[in-house]
């Protein structure tokens, strides 16, 4: 086993190999001066890219510009799983969220960013890493049993029961052994890809079709007005439409913060492991994740590792997308390294490689929206609550759309229309919050020992349901 540190930090794996396939190119440069355009995107991320393709999709002729803080795929798009599913598995809790008709179109629409995605990520000369073969949900403890047949009835009775089938543990045993699933579900929509290299595929798409690209250039300021104009370090840009898809820190807006909280993940790369997968009977290619509130997902790369996920990181207080407990919280990495031997035993003598964390903006019902600021022409996007491979391509052609004011099936979806609840204030929302996710993290081990969490743990875990919060709600 290679030894390797086990504390948090960038770059992420994938985009430490990313770069390394594109033959490490230097980076765009950045904005010095002053430049106009139709439409400024403020963010080299998924949302920003794929908002760039669609505008120039739809109007060819359109000036686009994207400014980057960092380099294109840096963030959150180069730090993720890489699984890439629409909104299928979360059906039972949008039905409860926003009604079941709004619940299916919701799902219906990831459907259709999954077909936008693949036709990008398979076209002729793209090497992404695309593997798309389903997506298995499993119960890895007695209290996520329920779950399942929770997920069963909601796909009977709004009508979609070819969208997943209920797994027997012999039939998981199928997918990859393990001494602790005991059932669970398999999604017919599901794929894997290298997030990283899928994010700079994008940007190398962006510059063919014309779009300028600055990267190293953070906007520091943003003045409204017919145009309005971006203030970044060292130029500015003068763009009739603006539009901010900058993940987490677009929570601190003061429009956003009531609506968006800011959590974190973990991930962890492994070894090359491919003699222990096949011990496993991992031979497929489909992403997994367990039945917990704060998710362990995990799925294989293509040279034989395993990424395992915790979502189950720190709250910054307020919004603050900078703070340090977001990417360097040692105790979170170490809950993907337990849930890595725990649930994959087969792999408990194979290193980890690295391990990372970043943002997420976790909106009040836990999905995305797309809005215009009332009185301007900027748009935003916010709230991926940690799903966002599959919505950021919904979030690009929304965001086309209203840019372009085009009344058309994106506009319409409830992304875009519907109202969502308010947060609690400050201080009580991150106080809470913080007591809260100890008290989920606590009760979800407890289970997972047989063990009974003790009162204070449980007091802290049903406070979202008491309260009636979307957010939170085992």
């Amino acid at each position: 086993m290679q030894q390797h540190s086990h504390v948090p930090g960038d770059p992420s794996w994938w985009f430490t190999e990313a770069l390394g396939a594109e033959g490490n190119p230097a980076p765009a440069p950045w904005l010095a001066g002053s430049t106009k355009a139709d439409v400024a995107i403020i963010g080299g991320g998924f949302t920003g890219l794929w908002t760039a393709l669609a505008l120039k999709e739809r109007a060819p002729g359109l000036d686009v510009v994207l400014i980057e803080a960092k380099v294109c795929g840096a963030g959150a798009s180069g730090k993720n799983g890489g699984k890439v599913h629409g909104y299928w598995a979360s059906l039972p809790g949008m039905e409860a969220s926003v009604g079941p008709e709004a619940a299916v179109a919701i799902a219906r629409a990831g459907t259709r960013a999954q077909d936008g995605i693949r036709a990008f990520a398979t076209a002729p000369g793209r090497d992404v890493w695309w593997r798309e073969d389903g997506n298995v949900r499993v119960s890895a403890s007695p209290a996520q049993d329920a779950k399942i047949s929770t997920h069963m009835a909601a796909v009977k009775r709004l009508g979609v029961e070819d969208t997943a089938r209920e797994l027997t543990k012999s039939e998981v045993r199928d997918f990859v052994r393990s001494p602790v699933f005991r059932g669970g579900l398999f999604m017919t929509e599901g794929a894997n890809v290298q997030p990283a290299r899928l994010a700079r595929a994008l940007r190398q798409e962006a510059i063919k079709l014309g779009v300028r690209i600055y990267e190293n250039t953070a906007m520091v300021g943003l003045d409204n007005g017919s145009p309005h104009r971006v203030r970044t370090t060292a130029g500015e840009i003068i763009a009739k439409d603006v539009v901010l898809a900058t993940n987490t820190a677009i929570a601190k807006d003061d429009d956003i913060r009531p609506y968006v909280t800011v959590f974190s993940s973990y991930a962890l790369m492994t070894d090359p492991a491919e003699a222990e997968l096949e011990a496993a009977g991992w031979v497929g290619n489909q992403g997994l994740s367990d039945l917990r509130m704060f998710v362990h997902y995990f799925r294989k790369t293509a040279d034989n590792r395993v990424l395992m996920g915790s979502g189950s990181g720190p709250i910054s207080f307020n919004g603050d997308a900078t703070n340090s407990i977001l990417t360097t919280d040692v105790d979170s990495g170490q809950r993907a390294v337990r849930g890595l031997r725990r649930l994959l035993p087969e792999l408990n003598n194979v290193g980890v490689d690295r391990i990372w964390g970043g943002g997420i903006d976790v909106s009040s019902d836990r999905l995305p929206f797309f809005r215009t600021r009332p009185g301007t022409r900027v748009h935003i996007a916010a709230g991926y609550s940690g799903h966002g491979v599959n919505p950021t391509y919904i979030g690009g052609q929304c965001l086309a759309s209203l840019v372009l004011d085009q009344k058309d099936y994106w506009r319409s979806l409830p992304f875009c229309t519907r109202e969502l609840p308010r947060l609690p204030p400050e201080p009580f929302r991150t106080i809470g919050g913080r007591f809260v996710r100890q008290g989920i993290i606590a009760c979800e081990e407890a289970e997972e020992d047989g063990r009974t969490a003790g009162p204070i743990s449980k007091f802290a875990a049903s406070i979202p349901k008491m309260f009636g919060l979307k957010i939170g709600t085992r």
